[in-house]
């Protein structure tokens, strides 16, 4: 993802609350997913929502949990400790399950490198 693209993704969330929708379409259906609110938790200021997960993560490199999922109230340092949670597996067996990803992925290695200083 380019960083013009990756800015205007943050502003277009932040712009929103944190409540977005995507649509997909095909053979004419449309389909809507619900982005769960972002977090409002002091120990993450930058976030970043991991369409395959379906789950916020935190992108603020000064936390003690950057590059952790966020679910339902509680980080999780690895995909392995999230994928683990009896609350995670019943959030992705759900109709609310906000994730199953997208071909522009978005997220830690997917396309984009260093920061806006390069």
């Amino acid at each position: 993802m380019s960083k013009t693209s990756l800015l205007m993704k943050k502003v277009s969330i932040a712009l929103t609350g944190g409540l977005a929708a995507s649509t997909l379409a095909g053979c004419g259906s449309t389909q809507t997913m619900n982005i769960p609110d972002r977090p409002q938790d002091e120990n993450c200021r930058d976030w970043e929502f991991d369409d395959d997960e379906g789950v916020w993560v935190c992108d603020d490199n000064d936390s003690s949990y950057y590059r952790s999922y966020y679910h339902g109230g509680t980080f999780y340092k690895s995909k392995k400790l999230l994928h683990g949670s009896s609350s995670y597996k019943s959030y992705k067996s759900s109709s609310n399950f906000a994730g199953g990803g997208s071909s522009s992925k978005s997220g830690f290695g997917k396309g984009s490198s260093g920061g806006f200083g390069g």
